[in-house]
C-alpha cells in the first residue's frame, strides 16, 4: 500500500483520482484494498477540512432546512420558539433567536448549536 500525506493541491488531486476507482467497485472492509480506500478517504477528508472549510449554515436557513426535511410547519415550532406569530417573526428575521430558543431547537430538532449561534445573514 503506497500512500503518502497530502501536502498540496497536486497531492490532493492524485488522492482523489486514486479513491475514485474505488467508488465504482467498493472494496470489502478489512482487506488490503478496503484499508487503502479507508486511509485515502481519511487523508482526503483531513485535507478538505483544512483547505476547504465549510461554514455552518445561517441559523434561519438551518431551521427552514430542518422544517423542510421533517415536513414541519410554523405551528410545530411553537414549543421551541413561542406562539406562532413569534415563530413567523423569527423565520422572517424580524426577531432574533434567544438562547432558550436555540437550546430547544438544538434539543428538539437536532440542529447544530454551532449553526444556531451564528449571526443571521439577514
Amino acid at each position: 500500500m503506497h500512500i503518502k500525506p497530502i501536502h498540496n493541491e497536486q497531492d490532493y488531486q492524485q488522492a482523489l483520482h486514486a479513491a475514485a476507482a474505488y467508488f465504482e467497485n467498493e472494496p470489502e472492509l478489512n482487506t488490503p484494498e478496503g484499508d487503502r480506500f479507508e486511509v485515502l478517504l481519511t487523508l482526503i477528508a483531513a485535507y478538505e477540512t483544512k483547505h476547504y472549510p465549510i461554514d455552518p449554515p445561517d441559523p434561519i436557513e438551518a431551521i427552514k432546512f430542518r422544517m423542510e426535511q421533517e415536513g414541519l410547519t410554523a405551528k410545530d415550532l411553537v414549543p421551541m420558539i413561542g406562539q406562532v406569530n413569534r415563530v413567523y417573526e423569527v423565520l422572517n428575521r424580524k426577531r432574533g433567536l434567544t438562547t432558550k430558543m436555540m437550546w430547544r431547537l438544538h434539543q428538539d430538532l437536532g440542529i447544530s448549536a454551532e449553526s444556531l449561534i451564528r449571526p443571521s445573514a439577514g
